[in-house]
């Protein structure tokens, strides 16, 4: 990283946290536990096998592990709508290290439920958290339920949220798994009076939720504490929204604005925009209460990770609100801007930004990702914030609507080929270069007046054109060409021009960039996945963090279509979101050759 660049992060209002960490530039690698498995998980990624992937990362010269949220998951397994912003998932519990888990019956019982939930499969089986929770039980009943000093402490030092998490998932369980906003009136409006009532007949189960909570604290407290060891930083990630049915929303309902659901408005990529259903805040009630929910959250997370991504950062300045009662079929197509007016953004963003800079010992990192106002943008690079620069999305848009070299990366960033919403970049390279979203494409011609169906074939390549993309046919030359077919005025059709610019043989464009010798190859060969990964890390970037499957291509593991190693498609419910296991455990990982290749890559680039 450049002298002048580093003098800069040493004065702004991140200092004592670059301080810290060093500002030097590193690699690291993305992974969602669930994705990842050893010889010893039952069923799922676990806590414990965090330390085999700390080892990794030593091996393969990684000095950075970002994980996905690793909060209670909800109906849908999405780590960005949890039950709770605190609580951790008891799925990725480790039954064997749990104390009294070494009596014989239990340990039948766990080596009996690993036969039936073997790891490996493609995707994970979530019945076993079920699974887990009922053995966990078990094994809280025949302790006894002794308080001990260790115990009493975690409960007393996480009183702002675990006690009522804590009743919020057991009257979860008493009401059948319904969310708190259809549960009795009492329960839902959190009459003093019949929770106390409540609490008495089922203390024990309430117990047990703390107790779950405390198993999970010190099992990841002590990957935590590996991970220094190693020298290896661990990166959080703190969703900027909770789910609706969550435990947050429930215990305090004034800090949510529960008549709309966040989204993302319309772009190149979601025709329709994007509803996720969450509810946005009411920060004004958050403010009167001098921000301690964010604070609380800050505090727990701070027990586990040493830098923190701020998922949707400019959420904090301004935030796509959809009418709760919209079809859902629109999607995000009819929200507005909360706050409304433009002139108040910047104040908002700056506001909540300081409040949480002020209030944690985390370095914090930004996903500013989508369409940023300047105001945001300029506050991150103020206060010393890396945003995200994804190498699909580096382009000079505007003039030569070409891909941007390495050195032209913002020093203030962490690059990376992929994320958790996007397809791998074999995927990307196969099935989107070079392409626009068609859903979006036909809608626009709607609005124009224009017959998708009369001229699909002259613009585009069906053999190339699949997953709901189109890609261009090498005919279509030139901006004059595309006007021609479509028939309308190029004042009228600005718009596609302005796709067709930044799209129209982008494959071409990138081969060309990354000077591989030969013609261009539409599959995503060793050579040129070898290539992109070398361009990250010879960056600007301070941080160069990849997701694992990006960096597992080059070991050859993966079969068949690269579209089907997703971890998750935006505006979709599947049971293959949020559930992608990597074919190859992590104890082989730790003995395959990829691993030293990895390493001369990441040293040869100074990282």
């Amino acid at each position: 990283m450049p002298q002048e660049s580093l003098k800069y992060l040493l004065k702004t209002p991140s200092k004592d946290k670059w301080k810290k960490i060093r500002t030097q530039k590193r690699a690291g690698i993305l992974v969602p536990l669930f994705s990842v498995y050893s010889k010893k998980s039952i069923g799922i990624g676990e806590f414990r096998d965090l330390k085999l992937l700390i080892d990794w990362a030593k091996l393969s010269g990684n000095s950075i592990i970002q994980l996905l949220p690793l909060n209670e998951l909800g109906s849908f397994f999405c780590p960005y709508d949890s039950l709770s912003s605190f609580a951790l998932e008891p799925a990725y519990i480790s039954l064997k290290d749990i104390p009294g888990a070494n009596k014989r019956a239990i340990k039948t019982r766990i080596n009996q439920l690993k036969k039936e939930f073997p790891t490996g499969k493609s995707y994970v089986d979530y019945r076993i958290k079920k699974e887990k929770l009922t053995l966990l039980w078990d094994i809280f009943i025949e302790q006894g339920q002794s308080i001990s000093q260790e115990f009493k402490k975690f409960v007393e030092n996480n009183s702002y949220w675990l006690n009522d998490f804590a009743f919020f998932k057991v009257l979860r369980d008493y009401h059948q798994g319904a969310p708190w906003y259809e549960w009795e009136d009492k329960y839902k409006n959190r009459s003093i009076s019949h929770l106390d009532v409540f609490r008495k007949i089922h203390e024990k189960e309430i117990v047990f939720q703390i107790w779950v909570q405390w198993q999970l604290y010190k099992q990841f407290k002590e990957v935590k504490e590996y991970a220094q060891s190693k020298k290896v930083l661990l990166k959080g990630d703190l969703p900027l929204l909770v789910s609706r049915d969550s435990a947050d929303v429930w215990q305090h309902p004034e800090f949510f604005k529960l008549e709309f659901a966040a989204g993302a408005p319309v772009d190149m990529y979601c025709a329709k925009g994007q509803r996720w259903g969450m509810p946005t805040y009411n920060w004004d009630k958050a403010f009167q209460d001098n921000y301690q929910y964010l604070k609380e959250k800050l505090k727990y997370a701070e027990g586990f990770y040493d830098i923190l991504r701020i998922d949707h950062v400019v959420g904090l300045f301004r935030i796509w609100s959809i009418p709760y009662n919209e079809p859902l079929q629109n999607h995000g197509l009819h929200g507005f801007f909360d706050p409304q007016d433009e002139n108040k953004w910047a104040e908002h963003g700056r506001n909540i930004l300081s409040v949480m800079l002020n209030n944690t010992r985390m370095l914090l990192c930004a996903e500013d990702l989508g369409v940023i106002p300047k105001v945001c943008t300029r506050a991150l690079e103020e206060f010393g914030i890396p945003g995200n620069d994804v190498q699909r999305w580096m382009k000079d848009w505007k003039v030569k609507h070409d891909f941007l070299k390495p050195q032209d990366y913002r020093a203030l960033s962490v690059a990376m080929l992929s994320t958790h919403d996007t397809t791998n970049w074999a995927a990307w390279w196969e099935n989107e270069a070079g392409t626009i979203d068609e859903e979006l494409f036909i809608r626009k011609c709607a609005e124009r007046g224009i017959d998708y169906n009369y001229i699909k074939e002259k613009l585009f390549d069906s053999t190339f054109s699949k997953h709901g993309r189109l890609r261009w046919l090498k005919n279509v030359y030139s901006a004059d060409a595309l006007v021609s077919i479509l028939g309308k005025r190029r004042e009228e059709i600005k718009d596609f021009i302005e796709m067709y610019e930044n799209t129209y043989r982008e494959k071409e464009r990138l081969w060309r960039t990354l000077k591989i010798s030969g013609p261009m190859q539409e599959s995503a060969n060793r050579q040129a996945i070898s290539a992109i990964l070398k361009t990250t890390l010879e960056s600007r970037a301070i941080f160069c963090i990849h997701l694992i499957l990006d960096w597992l291509y080059l070991a050859d593991i993966f079969k068949g279509e690269p579209y089907d190693y997703r971890i998750n498609t935006p505006g979709t419910i599947s049971e293959n979101n949020w559930s992608l296991v990597i074919p190859i455990s992590l104890d082989e990982l730790l003995k395959h050759r990829v691993t030293k290749e990895i390493r001369k890559m990441i040293v040869s680039s100074g990282r």
